[in-house]
């Protein structure tokens, strides 16, 4: 099974940081109007959800993987729940690459598998160099008319 580039974790080490910078300003209003010391709080608030979203963006990078197989796409990954996705090529409408600004920063890309089905049923693989995020898109496009070829031919 094939992992995530290591510098994912950097580019999920950068949203723990904005989302601990957003918990502790909102601790230190709240804690400004309601107990006092706010930016106290605040800062201590802001520094656990830090080493919280960091350690689960190490756990999150370990548990990431997935593997094109002859018929599916399949993925594996969760720190509290553990999710095992089968996205059969049948059922793939289109793939997209997609590059975020800090992807970008980080020379990483995501590949989105759209699927047949509800809404919701997109899988996406992140941490992948652009290069073998295009190559994985067009793996995965040619795969998926091969199979429906197959589909029509039964």
């Amino acid at each position: 099974m094939e992992v995530l580039n290591p510098r994912v974790r950097l580019a999920w080490g950068v949203g723990a940081v904005v989302t601990a910078v957003i918990v502790g300003v909102l601790a230190a209003v709240v804690s400004r109007f309601t107990l006092g010391p706010g930016v106290t709080v605040g800062l201590a608030v802001a520094l656990g959800a830090l080493a919280l979203g960091l350690v689960f963006a190490v756990l999150r990078y370990r548990t990431w993987r997935f593997e094109v197989r002859d018929d599916d796409l399949y993925l594996e990954r969760g720190v509290l729940t553990r999710v095992n996705t089968v996205v059969p090529f049948v059922r793939v409408q289109h793939v997209d690459t997609q590059r975020g600004p800090v992807e970008r920063a980080l020379g990483l890309a995501s590949v989105v598998v759209y699927t047949a089905g509800s809404r919701g049923a997109d899988v996406s693989i992140p941490g992948l160099t652009p290069e073998r995020a295009d190559d994985l898109q067009e793996q995965l496009r040619r795969l998926a008319i091969e199979s429906e070829r197959e589909t029509d031919a039964v």
